[in-house]
């Protein structure tokens, strides 16, 4: 395991190295440590599952770092849902939307995927550099939140390959949680962003 400072200018170079290698890294997001493979690599993935000791049946949340990412993940974005997301992100809210034909299935089993765009600049850089990540908090599942490197090293040890340390993170946040599969929006989880704020931007003609 490697931990090297964000502000390291190989920093980002060294994390596209490790998960060319179906590696798994750590990083600093706007609410805590985020684990993280590539969206695309059914073994980095599955890695993460493991690292975790995580149900494989619960999928995993994507993170991007620009809207073209968004495009090579989903099958069809409505014009409503784009006007939520350039609205909203970077920021508390994570969309479901229709699985793209490219997403592997051990990402998710269902037909949608869960995307966010973090509001942190490191962290959006990253993402920019290397694709979309699969990503979800860097414990063991139900354990503690990590806001530290410290505390991704006591849950997760070895498991990790590298490990980019921002310093001390602002602590969980729900997101909201939006699902814009369908023709109506459905709230699955409530957060800083309301429903009455996303159903104005989804219904204007």
């Amino acid at each position: 395991m490697n931990i090297i400072s964000t502000d390291n200018p190989q920093a980002i170079t060294m994390a596209q190295q490790v998960l060319r290698q179906d590696g798994l890294i750590v990083f600093p997001t706007d609410t805590i440590y985020g684990l993280a493979a590539s969206a695309f690599n059914p073994t980095g993935i599955l890695k993460i599952y493991a690292a975790k000791q995580r149900p494989e049946e619960k999928a995993l949340p994507v993170l991007i770092g620009d809207f073209n990412q968004l495009d090579e993940l989903v099958l069809f974005i409505h014009e409503s849902v784009r006007r939520i997301a350039e609205t909203f992100w970077p920021g508390a809210l994570t969309l479901i939307l229709p699985k793209g034909p490219n997403v592997p299935s051990e990402l998710s089993a269902y037909a949608t995927i869960g995307v966010r765009m973090p509001d942190l600049p490191f962290t959006l850089n990253l993402l920019k550099s290397t694709g979309p990540l699969a990503t979800t908090s860097a414990n063991i599942s139900d354990g503690p939140n990590p806001t530290a490197v410290e505390d991704v090293i006591a849950q997760l040890g070895d498991a990790v390959d590298l490990i980019l340390d921002g310093g001390p993170t602002p602590g969980p946040t729900a997101s909201t949680v939006v699902d814009v599969s369908g023709p109506k929006l459905k709230i699955l989880r409530e957060g800083p962003i309301k429903l009455s704020d996303l159903q104005s931007l989804f219904e204007r003609k």
